[in-house]
């Protein structure tokens, strides 16, 4: 990944934050030569070495997982907004701007392995339930569906374990802009209704 120096995060706790507000993953692995991309949410352990989380049992990723020690990447894609350069107070005195895009992404990587345990996928299931459900301000539980049932999912299902070598951010919030400019964007960003330009705004006074 291009990371300039003003770009890059490795405040841990940023880095963990991103992963427990996006938790969907991309996950990156070579197959046979080939890419093997999944989408997958994961969660990150209390210490920040190792993610979590389940893939169906024939899913081509159990092929990786499976073979030993995998290299794979987990990239987790936190907020993002275009940023129109009529927004720069420099526009009218200059005019050298233009536009550009702000994101905010943290990269994993490391080696998977998978996990196959049935009370473990279980407890796994349920954790990330729990995690999610208040989301939505619900209540539901595993517990909740028939048990015959959960018995029957889970068995299609295994767990999976990346152990993590390298957790990179890339925090591109305008810092490599003027701070007129900087602080221009982020009240922008302020009185819009829309909200993943909320969540920018967030990103950017965080930094």
């Amino acid at each position: 990944m291009y990371l300039p120096k003003h770009f890059s995060v490795d405040d841990p706790t940023l880095l963990a934050q991103l992963i427990a507000e996006y938790p969907l993953a991309t996950i990156v692995g070579n197959l046979d030569g080939q890419l093997e991309i999944n989408h997958l949410p994961l969660m990150l352990s209390s210490d920040n070495s190792k993610l979590y989380g389940h893939i169906a049992r024939v899913n081509p990723l159990i092929k990786i997982a499976g073979s030993g020690a995998t290299a794979v990447t987990a990239i987790f894609n936190g907020p993002n907004a275009y940023i129109t350069p009529t927004w720069y107070p420099s526009k009218k005195e200059t005019g050298k701007v233009v536009p550009t895009w702000n994101y905010a992404v943290v990269h994993a990587q490391g080696q998977i392995k998978l996990i196959d345990d049935a009370q473990w996928l279980r407890s796994h299931v349920a954790q990330m339930t729990n995690i999610h459900e208040p989301t939505y301000r619900s209540d539901w539980k595993l517990d909740d569906a028939p048990e015959e049932y959960v018995q029957m999912m889970l068995k299609a299902i295994i767990g999976i374990e990346i152990d993590i070598q390298s957790l990179i951010g890339k925090f591109k919030l305008s810092q490599n802009h003027p701070p007129e400019d900087y602080d221009a964007v982020v009240e922008k960003l302020e009185q819009s209704p829309q909200e993943i330009l909320q969540a920018m705004r967030e990103y950017m006074k965080k930094d």
